[in-house]
């Protein structure tokens, strides 16, 4: 199962950059035969991840979350109260991995005192907040800006960040959910976020309680797959017994 949800995310990864792709160019780029590509394709379909038209097959349309600004605004007193539980967590002259969410935003500005930190992001604004101050470093992917996210997702951006081995990974999710775990809608963004948690040595989700029983669009990890949950509530029993091998911090 693990290596089949590898595959699939390979597939999303392979089409994020938003273009049709063909069924032998996937098989060709991951080493596999045309029917198992087909056969994952069945269920990246059926979930609403992919498009297929003629032998070929893209994304589907991201939902809409609105600009930036907005989602900013969306749940900000949890996402602040949230980012400050992850700042207390964080060692001066730790280096981190911090996403492109609305939440590690938040983070970013709630770590502006912390000093020496090396960060590497995504996100224009993370290195805004963090970038000048207190001896930081600011590493800083490049690539096509995605307008809306105030960051960049493509293959150069990608690239640029599996170089690095943070010692922790700092992210937030659209939705945590029983049955898909941790998911995102923007496929480019789970992407960045896989990533992430496969090159860090730990990794912290923060999620308020607005994203859970949610369904996403891409999955990021199973419940299982991380390390660290910073909430603002208590987990439903479900929930706490999905994420027993985590360690929750309540902010």
């Amino acid at each position: 199962m693990m290596k089949r949800q590898r595959r699939q995310h390979e597939i999303v990864a392979l089409l994020a950059e938003g273009h049709f792709r063909g069924i032998g160019d996937l098989a060709e780029a991951l080493s596999v035969s045309e029917e198992t590509i087909r056969r994952e394709l069945r269920v990246l379909e059926a979930s609403g991840a992919v498009v297929r038209a003629h032998g070929a097959v893209r994304l589907a349309k991201v939902e809409a979350e609105g600009s930036f600004a907005t989602r900013l605004q969306r749940h900000a007193e949890a996402k602040q109260r949230i980012a400050g539980a992850v700042a207390e967590l964080v060692a001066d002259g730790q280096t981190l991995y911090i996403d492109a969410s609305t939440t590690g935003h938040y983070v970013a500005r709630a770590l502006r005192d912390h000093q020496r930190l090396t960060v590497i992001t995504n996100a224009v604004g993370v290195a805004a907040e963090l970038g000048g101050r207190n001896e930081n470093r600011v590493l800083l992917a490049g690539g096509e800006l995605d307008y809306e996210y105030r960051a960049c997702f493509d293959a150069t951006a990608r690239d640029y960040l599996a170089a690095f081995t943070p010692s922790l990974a700092i992210l937030s999710v659209e939705s945590v959910n029983l049955d898909h775990g941790f998911a995102d809608y923007h496929v480019g963004e789970a992407a960045v976020c896989r990533m992430m948690i496969a090159r860090s040595r730990r990794t912290l989700i923060a999620a308020d309680r607005s994203k859970f029983d949610r369904h996403g669009t891409v999955q990021v990890a199973p419940l299982d797959g991380v390390d660290m949950l910073v909430t603002d509530a208590a987990l439903d029993p479900d929930y706490a017994a999905a994420l027993a091998a985590v360690e929750v911090v309540i902010a």
